[in-house]
């Protein structure tokens, strides 16, 4: 039996969302009326066709044939999107014993914010989330697919897919994941470099050679960031095949995971379940509630708002706070713990996960999937954890509550990644010091004018500021400030890497500075609270303090995104341009 406040927030979300519901559902019907034939004509087919194979033209122009088209997020600067370069040929081999044809609808862009970390591309980071979303609809919008495989893993790029898929939600459709890389350096010694190095105790070859060694081959980065919390939240939405989501790359299992999938496809499009069955009010709030358990990324906390009014669901932070509140965290994951995503995969990974909450009534099952109608499909047949340092069951949690906090004040709103941070420091009152930039910080860490308790400030970091993007060069000087026994925090209306959290970070602040928030107007020295375990953040300040710095958004095409960024809803409302 699924747990009373479980039932009763899912119901919360099915009544606040019922008119848009009704909205999005018209819309599918309407979509499904309109499918393929009714508007194309011999010559929009003949377009559509014009490369496929002479043999197989007859039967792609037939009024029963099936065309399954590929949205692909590949290229070959991702590690994480390399593995699907050959995916596209795979699928139409596989799709051939269906007799099916197979059309790549879209590429669409992937951006790495590994690789943009600290950069002004950075800004982008965010803000190409909608654009992802508006290429694959461009690719889908064709309108000659009976089915769609989506490729996609990092970042933004997963919610971006769902998003422009669950607009497409008529058609029968599923993502196939890619996989981790092997483990390379280990979270400790790569962490321990980074903070040597933030200290002057290691050199750049030093931190360049960790860093080679940390990220070294194809495949996802395999700490649990907001890209492995993508993959492990699609296989709880029933978009994955079980057990496949971390599934290495480039092996025998990889491989019979990409035949099965076709299959499931096949079976979806002969059945005629799509997307708009899959993707329901329970079966966002078990992503939710996977999430919370696992510690995952708090830039979630964002794409699931957005993801979710896609569908005509309304979900916000408060729904986030009151199941953290009865959900357990079950998972040690760096940065919560030192072990990554592969140890997780071997120790019983998603399926575990899943078995154990839904054993406690701390799932939906009754949702629809792309092999069934049940979740109980997705649960592992293991008995026990394979390692109970990474996953224990819900009933010997490493927390007796979920990995995210909302905090509330006179400052706002704003989100906690709490299942890294120890809990001697889940509380602290300091004064404030105010930074506009990064690299001011730092400068200001490596003066030695830090060494003190104190609360860190990066207001104007915010979507309609500057695009929103991760603060993740904070982290390592913040670090040694604590380790030296510092009582530090950070409070921003930015975002922070999912790969951070050590240090008590209260993020996604609402109202942003640029959209008039108080963050904006604190000054050196106020003194601030935040207070994780009962949900408060207080600043006493007068906000008289009012330095609004100056933007440049000119330069790595940031300019080409204004009307977007002028546009942007707060991130307690998705952080989206979308109004659907």
């Amino acid at each position: 039996m699924t747990h009373p406040i479980i039932t009763h927030i899912t119901q919360d979300i099915i009544a606040r969302s019922s008119i848009s519901r009704i909205k999005y559902l018209n819309h599918i019907h309407e979509q499904k009326q309109n499918h393929i034939t009714i508007k194309h004509g011999c010559g929009n087919i003949a377009h559509a066709c014009a490369v496929i194979d002479t043999d197989r033209k007859t039967d792609y122009i037939s009024q029963n044939h099936k065309n399954i088209g590929i949205i692909t997020a590949y290229n070959d600067m991702l590690s994480a999107h390399y593995p699907f370069k050959d995916y596209p040929d795979k699928i139409t081999n596989y799709a051939k014993n269906h007799n099916m044809t197979v059309q790549i609808a879209a590429g669409v862009p992937a951006m790495c914010d590994g690789v943009t970390q600290g950069t002004d591309s950075m800004e982008l980071s965010l803000l190409s989330r909608d654009n992802i979303a508006q290429a694959a609809a461009v690719g889908l919008s064709h309108n000659v697919f009976h089915g769609v495989v989506y490729l996609g893993v990092c970042d933004k790029i997963v919610p971006a897919l769902l998003m422009a898929g669950l607009r497409f939600g008529h058609l029968p459709s599923l993502f196939i994941p890619a996989g981790p890389m092997p483990t390379g350096l280990s979270n400790p010694e790569k962490i321990k470099v980074r903070n040597d190095y933030a200290q002057g105790l290691a050199n750049s070859d030093d931190l360049m050679q960790a860093e080679l060694k940390s990220y070294h081959t194809a495949g996802t980065c395999t700490f649990y960031g907001t890209a492995n919390s993508n993959q492990l939240l699609l296989e709880v939405a029933g978009l994955h095949l079980p057990h496949t989501t971390f599934i290495p790359p480039f092996t025998h299992t990889r491989e019979l995971s990409i035949e099965n999938s076709v299959t499931a496809l096949a079976n979806m499009i002969h059945s005629q379940k799509t997307l708009s069955d899959i993707i329901s009010e329970k079966t966002i709030v078990n992503m939710m509630i996977a999430l919370i358990a696992t510690g995952g990324s708090t830039n979630l906390t964002i794409h699931m708002i957005a993801i979710s009014r896609m569908a005509g669901i309304i979900i916000n932070w408060d729904d986030f706070d009151a199941l953290a509140k009865i959900i357990p965290l079950i998972t040690n994951i760096y940065p919560s713990g030192d072990a990554d995503i592969n140890d997780f995969h071997r120790s019983g990974g998603v399926g575990y996960v899943i078995k154990t909450l839904l054993h406690h009534g701390l799932l939906h099952n009754d949702v629809q999937t792309i092999i069934g109608d049940n979740l109980s499909d997705y649960a592992s047949k293991q008995t026990e954890s394979g390692d109970k340092n990474i996953i224990r069951d819900a009933d010997m949690p490493f927390s007796p509550t979920g990995g995210l906090v909302v905090v509330s004040g006179n400052l706002g709103r704003g989100i906690i990644k709490i299942s890294a941070v120890d809990k001697k420091y889940h509380r602290i009152t300091a004064p404030a010091k105010i930074f506009y930039t990064q690299d001011s910080f730092k400068t200001a860490f490596q003066k030695g004018e830090l060494n003190m308790d104190c609360v860190v400030v990066m207001p104007y970091q915010g979507g309609r500021a500057n695009g929103m993007p991760e603060l993740h060069h904070l982290m390592p000087a913040l670090m040694v400030l604590q380790n030296r026994g510092f009582k530090v925090a950070l409070v921003t209306d930015g975002r922070l890497s999912g790969a951070s959290g050590k240090v008590l970070s209260a993020i996604h602040i609402c109202p942003e500075a640029q959209m008039g928030g108080d963050i904006g107007k604190i000054s050196d020295g106020d003194i601030i609270t935040i207070d994780a375990v009962t949900g408060y953040i207080h600043c006493e300040s007068d906000f008289t303090g009012d330095t609004i710095p100056i933007k440049n958004h000119t330069g790595m095409g940031r300019e080409l995104f204004d009307l977007q960024r002028n546009h942007l809803s707060s991130a307690e409302e998705g952080a989206t341009f979308f109004n659907v």
